[in-house]
């Protein structure tokens, strides 16, 4: 593994850690804006600042919660293409309930980039269904 495709490994292991902490300052370190996103229903969704994520935060908790959520893991993360300042990654998410089940399992492509000398995530696109979808709305 090169330093790049390592360096943009290591942000999206934080960045899960703090999502499964439900930490917004720790997922918001690891992503770049305008952050942009196409749902598992091809609706493209864009954060244009770290408020339009902040907004999105309860919402999302709120949602994970009525599933019973309680983790999502990551298998099979591999580099699809990489170069000096981008790397894209993909991987199949597991979102897991407090039985430890796995219920929702979704394949995604992110988009790291290196901007200002820092590692990010700038673009994701996923295969997800399910009420934790992360809409439009204010709250989602």
């Amino acid at each position: 593994m090169n330093n790049s495709v390592e360096e943009a490994t290591e942000s999206y292991y934080r960045w899960l850690h703090a999502f499964n902490s439900r930490d917004i300052d720790g997922m918001l370190e690891e992503m770049h804006f305008p952050h942009i996103r196409i749902s598992g229903q091809n609706e493209i969704q864009v954060w244009n600042s770290r408020d339009d994520q902040i907004v999105r935060h309860d919402g999302m908790t709120e949602r994970l919660r009525s599933e019973d959520w309680i983790q999502t893991v990551t298998s099979d993360l591999r580099a699809l293409q990489e170069g000096p300042d981008k790397v894209q990654l993909a991987m199949t998410q597991h979102r897991r309930n407090r039985e430890g089940r796995n219920y929702n399992i979704f394949d995604t492509l992110w988009i790291f980039t290196r901007e200002h000398g820092k590692w990010g995530v700038r673009f994701r696109s996923s295969f997800q269904f399910g009420s934790s979808e992360v809409g439009s709305e204010a709250n989602g």
